[in-house]
């Protein structure tokens, strides 16, 4: 059965209501027609419960606009959502990714994720080719997919808005590295997940790294706002020498700020006996005390590093949330540890994340409930830093 503006209607009920399902929900393909969006083919899914979502197809097929009964969920930056082809990799030392960098979701991968590095090349047996050089967060995100399928599907009296596509990641003498991405959300509910799966298609050893951006933006994020998670302990904070020297913690968030340097940490995880992070950011304070907040959901076996980005500077406001496959000192320091991930032909990782919005302070005080049960996070703003990489 599906719930909807709170009554339980099965498969015939909804048709008996409307000529279409479009009249409640659906999924749509359209294009962006204007400025620096022009010519992004997008995807838009409406789950008749309040929930709606932007998956951008030809910038990898990530969350760009999502939104739940007219309340930002996702952040937007100042560079809107860039059309791929205006996009320079290479430039401004590697930090050009920033000026395409917005959305709810915006993926780093697929062969290197955070900061820029210089990666001997030998692997891919062409001597011409010393290093292969990455920038900010990889090269997957704006990247178009080939849209293989969207639509709708019935199971029993349940519908499943759903869309896949591929996209790759391919170079002569180097990487040919595919990402298969499923989105998939029923009608009536007010979550979606994303099925990932990252496939060697070459025939060379092949480096993987796998980083989701998950960006919060207002009125989640706000002055009160908690981050609630399931926090052992804190190995490495990016401004560890001087954690009081903006007044901003982990645990509660602040407003917009002027002259704000990002704030990033790495939390040490604990998953429940499914081996589940849930991970969630809420506004207790919404809408005069209804509350309202995010959680997303990993596997600790396919994300085993959480990040916590802070960027509380005035007009570019949000906060991340960001499973990794690898630890915040990125490809040099996995290599160190011999943690680097390598896949050969026809290896694959799969991922599979839940998104959900919190509607309320009862559901909000449920999850926070869930995840002390799980384990109880750091109570201090600012906590140990304890360099431990358990």
């Amino acid at each position: 059965m599906t719930q909807l503006h709170g009554r339980q209607m099965d498969r015939r009920a909804l048709r008996a209501h409307a000529g279409q399902l479009a009249q409640f929900a659906g999924v749509r393909l359209v294009t962006l027609g204007d400025g620096v969006e022009r010519g992004i083919r997008c995807l838009q899914f409406r789950t008749g419960a309040g929930l709606s979502f932007d998956v951008l197809v030809d910038r990898a097929m990530d969350i760009g606009a999502c939104e739940y009964r007219g309340a930002a969920i996702g952040w937007q930056s100042p560079t809107g959502f860039r059309h791929p082809g205006l996009h320079e990799n290479a430039d401004e030392g590697g930090l050009s990714w920033l000026r395409s960098f917005s959305g709810l979701l915006v993926t780093c991968g697929l062969d290197h994720t955070l900061f820029m590095d210089s990666d001997p090349a030998g692997h891919y047996h062409y001597t011409p080719r010393k290093t292969v050089d990455s920038s900010l967060h990889g090269r997957i995100a704006n990247t178009p997919a080939r849209l293989t399928g969207y639509g709708e599907r019935w199971e029993g009296d349940e519908c499943i808005l759903w869309c896949e596509g591929v996209v790759q990641q391919s170079t002569v003498f180097g990487e040919d590295l595919h990402l298969v991405r499923r989105i998939e959300a029923r009608v009536g509910a007010r979550e979606f997940t994303l099925h990932d799966r990252v496939l060697n298609h070459g025939f060379y050893r092949t480096p993987h790294m796998f980083c989701y951006h998950i960006n919060v933006g207002h009125p989640v994020l706000d002055e009160g706002s908690r981050y609630i998670a399931p926090v052992r302990h804190t190995p490495w904070a990016a401004h560890a020498e001087q954690l009081r020297r903006q007044g901003v913690g982990y645990r509660t968030q602040a407003g917009p700020k002027n002259d704000f340097h990002e704030q990033v940490y790495e939390h040490a995880m604990a998953s429940d006996a499914q081996g589940r992070i849930p991970v969630g950011l809420v506004n207790p304070g919404f809408d005069g005390g209804r509350g309202i907040g995010l959680m997303v959901e990993v596997r600790q076996d396919e994300f085993p590093c959480q990040f916590q980005w802070q960027n509380y500077q005035a007009g570019q406001y949000a906060m991340g949330i960001e499973p990794s496959t690898h630890h915040v000192l990125g490809k040099p320091f996995a290599r160190e540890r011999g943690e680097l991930i390598w896949l050969e032909h026809g290896e694959e990782r799969q991922y599979h994340t839940r998104f959900a919005v919190l509607d309320g302070r009862t559901e909000l005080d449920a999850f926070a409930q869930r995840v002390r049960g799980i384990c109880a996070q750091p109570e201090a703003e600012y906590p140990d830093i304890t360099g431990r990489w358990d």
